[in-house]
């Protein structure tokens, strides 16, 4: 919401930025963790006790004989030392602290906020301090996944903390585009299909973590085929109709590949509207929307060829935030639509 108290709206603006960052930071360190195959190194739901790490050798053995209680370590890790766990443990442990963090940077400038300048602070910003509290709850029910059945979280549980971790990012960055006085004086396009692009965007994310879940990705580790045809050999199209088709690591490979083309036919749809009729005040937004996309392709490809190595992997989900954070800048600015005299 943009004041005409420019001393508050500095302030907040620095509150939505600093929390941005730290989303991007936790978005980071949780993809991270998931690639190193880190988030069942704690097995137990600590949300004030779990704040100090193990600090005596008594306390680390104890940490790592729960972890050997789980299937993870029985079925994959039974050969696992106490330093190799020291690893995956601190991945997470650095994942929790930072949700920690996040909370706590959400809810005492909100309480200071609301105090010196109203309740209308606590009703413009509470909802975010609400996701991120049940984005904690979901991350433990994620885990919690991986503790009995199975050796990996469930993909759809992933998915959600993955999509509920953009859901915050994407208000808080809107909040903060809100505290800005910009706008476009003219748009001639419509928002529909920048709107359904922004959705599009967002189901790639959840098919993606389907992807990371279920470790898809090294299924078939060939472009632009999938092995020596362009559809799975190893599934049918009668499978896309059954209700398992996304615990298929072939067809949700399959499906995250098309729609990221599907994605940018859209994109291509949007530029040439742009180009043609659009205020040239957005051609560099869309093309920096374009330029990410880019780049999240090739990053794709690479990740795919490489055998989902790490590197390529970790850069593969950054970039969706550039995308993701440029697709609602573009949505933002082209809400101002105001008639030329």
């Amino acid at each position: 919401m943009y004041s005409q108290n420019y001393s508050l709206n500095s302030q907040l603006k620095i509150w939505m930025i600093t929390l941005l960052l730290m989303i991007v930071l936790i978005i980071l360190v949780g993809g991270l963790t998931r690639l190193t195959d880190s988030g069942l190194s704690i097995t137990t739901w600590e949300l004030f006790v779990g704040t100090l790490p193990p600090l005596t050798s008594d306390k680390w053995i104890e940490y790592f004989d729960l972890y050997k209680t789980i299937p993870e370590f029985k079925e994959q890790n039974f050969n696992m030392t106490l330093n190799e766990f020291k690893i995956i443990f601190w991945w997470e442990w650095a994942h929790r602290q930072l949700g920690r963090l996040i909370g706590l940077t959400v809810l005492f400038p909100m309480i200071y906020f609301t105090i010196k300048n109203g309740f209308w602070i606590l009703k413009e910003y509470s909802i975010i301090f609400f996701l991120v509290c049940f984005q904690g709850f979901i991350g433990w029910y994620m885990v919690s996944s991986g503790l009995i059945d199975r050796i990996d979280v469930s993909h759809y549980r992933l998915s959600l903390h993955l999509v509920t971790a953009f859901i915050i990012l994407s208000i808080v960055f809107w909040k903060y585009l809100n505290l800005t006085d910009i706008k476009i004086n003219h748009i001639n396009i419509q928002l529909n299909p920048i709107k359904f692009f922004l959705l599009l965007l967002f189901l790639q994310l959840i098919i993606g973590a389907f992807v990371s879940g279920m470790d898809a990705g090294k299924i078939y580790n060939t472009w632009p085929l999938m092995g020596s045809s362009y559809f799975p050999d190893d599934s049918a199209i009668a499978d896309f109709f059954k209700i398992t088709v996304f615990d298929n690591q072939s067809l949700v490979q399959f499906i995250h590949r098309n729609l990221a083309y599907l994605i940018v036919v859209l994109y291509f749809y949007i530029l040439f509207f742009v180009i043609k009729y659009g205020n040239i005040n957005l051609r560099i937004p869309i093309l920096v929307i374009g330029i990410s996309l880019l780049f999240q392709i090739l990053l794709g490809i690479f990740t795919i060829l490489s055998g989902v190595k790490i590197l390529y992997a970790s850069l593969h989900q950054i970039n969706s935030i550039l995308i993701i954070l440029s697709t609602l800048y573009f949505l933002y600015i082209t809400k101002y639509k105001e008639a030329i005299n």
